[in-house]
């Protein structure tokens, strides 16, 4: 079993791996980059990059790779805060990033499954690609966030709160520029959009806070 440990030696070591990843990302595609830094108010990157996707991409595997890891120290940030505990877990750690990535893969997984049942791949692909995105862009603003709760202020309640509504409402951004992209589509579609968003957008998140929270 993996220790507990009263320091924030992992979180650093956590934080200056999704720093490198970032790094290696823009080194990778660096004026791809660019442009994913301005993602969220500009649509420049979806319209050219959504063309060029792949199903695996170094430049989206890269970021991931972040999301998972700082997702995972926010998580366990928050685990912290409820529990009014200093030590960090390796074991709950590594639960939290295995988690975190399976459920995200598993969704992403059943979403392409779907859009190959009903004929709508290309559709679909373009759909993920952006919601991909918007995460992944979430991946990189959590490296700030946790290195000011880690190293700056001492989380509260409210904190955690105003950290989260923000990732929430990025989140949110994302999925409404995904959803004007295809209005039409989904205008037509109605029923069927309803269905989708309650199955594979709100359920599982709902889930996964359940599970988190016991």
């Amino acid at each position: 079993m993996l220790r507990d440990i009263i320091s924030n030696e992992l979180f650093t070591i956590l934080l200056v791996v999704g720093i490198l990843i970032i790094a290696t990302a823009k080194l990778v595609a660096p004026k791809r980059f660019d442009d994913f830094i301005f993602v969220l108010g500009n649509s420049k990157y979806l319209k050219i990059y959504a063309r060029e996707q792949k199903f695996f991409d170094k430049f989206d595997g890269l970021l991931f790779a972040n999301l998972i890891i700082s997702a995972s120290v926010f998580g366990y940030i928050i685990y912290q805060h409820i529990n009014d505990t200093k030590a960090v877990s390796l074991n709950i750690i590594f639960k939290l990033t295995f988690s975190i990535g399976l459920f995200i893969l598993i969704k992403v997984l059943i979403e392409r499954l779907i859009g190959s049942l009903f004929e709508i791949d290309k559709l679909v692909d373009q759909y993920l690609f952006q919601k991909i995105s918007y995460k992944n862009y979430l991946g990189l603003l959590l490296i700030p966030i946790n290195a000011i709760l880690i190293f700056s202020i001492t989380p509260s309640l409210k904190i955690i709160y105003v950290m989260i509504i923000i990732l929430l409402i990025i989140n949110a951004i994302g999925l409404i520029t995904s959803f004007k992209a295809h209005q039409n589509t989904i205008k037509t579609n109605l029923f069927y959009f309803i269905l989708y968003l309650c199955a594979l957008e709100i359920a599982p998140y709902l889930i996964l806070y359940k599970v988190f929270i016991s």
